[in-house]
C-alpha cells in the first residue's frame, strides 16, 4: 500500500513539473505584458499598464505584418487543404501497386529537414523570378505541409464507406463531385485537423519567409517579432510579450471555430440506414 501511494506520488508530482514548465511561459507572457517594468521574472506586476498594447498596435509593427501573416498562411492552407484532398482521394478510393511506394515516398518527404532545402529552393526561386513574392512563399509553404496533410487525409477518407459513392455514381455524379458533395462533408473532423495542423505549422514558421522574402513591407509577423531583439541584448520585454499575445490571438480563434468539429466525429450514423 505504501509503495503504491509513493508511486502515485512521484507520478504525481512529475505532471506537476511537466504542467509548471508549460504554464510559467505562458504566465510570464500575460504578466509582463501588463506589467510597467517587465524582465524575465515571473512576477505579480507592481502596477498594470496597457502600454505595451499602445507601442506595438500600429501599421508597421503588427497590422501590416498580421495581415501578411494571414495572407500567406491562409492562402497556402487552402491550397495545402485542397491539393492534399485530391491527392488522397485516388490513395484511399483506387488500389494499385504504386500506392503504398508513393505513401513511402510522401513519408520520406516529411522526414526532410527544411533546413537542408532551402539553398536549392532559393537558388530555384531565384530563376524562375519567385523571389521575394508572396505567390511564391505560398506555394512553398504549401509544398512543405502537402506530404503530412495528405497522410492524414488519407486516413480520414478511408473511414468514409464507399458504398455512398457508389449510390452516387449510380444517379449520374462524377467522382469530382462526389468527393466535393459527400466525402468532404462527412470527413469534416479530418479537414478540420488538416486545416488546424497546416495553418499553426505556417504561422509559427519564421526561417522560410525570412530566406524567401526581402522587402520589409512583405515580412510577416514570424519575422517581425524578430525587432523586438535589439543590439547588445537589449529586449523590449513587455513590448514582446504585448505582441506575443496579440500574434496567439488568431491560431486560438482558428482552433476555437473548429473545435466542435474536432471533437465531433463522422456523421454517418445513418447514412447507411435505407
Amino acid at each position: 500500500m505504501r509503495t503504491r501511494f509513493s508511486r502515485r506520488l512521484a507520478a504525481d508530482a512529475g505532471l506537476l513539473a511537466v504542467a509548471a514548465a508549460f504554464v510559467l511561459p505562458l504566465a510570464w507572457v500575460l504578466l509582463s505584458a501588463v506589467d510597467p517594468g517587465a524582465d524575465l521574472r515571473v512576477r505579480i506586476p507592481d502596477g498594470v499598464t496597457f502600454g505595451h498594447f499602445d507601442a506595438v498596435l500600429t501599421e508597421d509593427v503588427t497590422f501590416r505584418p498580421l495581415l501578411n501573416s494571414l495572407l500567406l498562411c491562409g492562402g497556402a492552407t487552402l491550397l495545402t487543404v485542397v491539393c492534399a484532398a485530391l491527392a488522397a482521394y485516388p490513395l484511399s478510393r483506387f488500389r494499385s501497386r504504386l500506392n503504398r511506394p508513393f505513401l513511402l515516398t510522401v513519408l520520406f518527404a516529411t522526414s526532410l529537414p527544411i533546413t537542408a532545402i532551402m539553398v536549392p529552393v532559393y537558388a530555384l526561386f531565384v530563376q524562375v523570378d519567385l523571389i521575394d513574392t508572396m505567390r511564391g512563399t505560398i506555394f512553398f509553404f504549401a509544398a512543405s505541409q502537402l506530404p503530412f496533410a495528405i497522410w492524414l487525409m488519407k486516413n480520414f477518407m478511408d473511414g468514409v464507406p464507399k458504398e455512398l459513392e457508389e449510390a452516387a455514381w449510380t444517379d449520374g455524379a462524377s467522382s469530382l463531385q462526389s468527393l466535393v458533395r459527400i466525402v468532404l462533408p462527412l470527413m469534416g473532423p479530418g479537414v478540420a485537423v488538416v486545416t488546424v495542423f497546416a495553418f499553426v505549422m505556417m504561422w509559427g514558421n519564421f526561417f522560410v519567409p525570412f530566406m524567401l522574402l526581402l522587402t520589409p513591407d512583405q515580412m510577416p509577423a514570424a519575422v517581425s517579432i524578430n525587432e523586438f531583439f535589439g543590439n547588445r541584448g537589449m529586449v523590449a520585454y513587455g513590448q514582446l510579450a504585448a505582441f506575443s499575445i496579440i500574434y496567439s490571438t488568431p491560431v486560438i480563434l482558428l482552433y476555437v471555430l473548429v473545435a466542435r468539429r474536432l471533437g465531433g466525429g463522422f456523421a454517418l450514423g445513418g447514412a447507411m440506414k435505407g
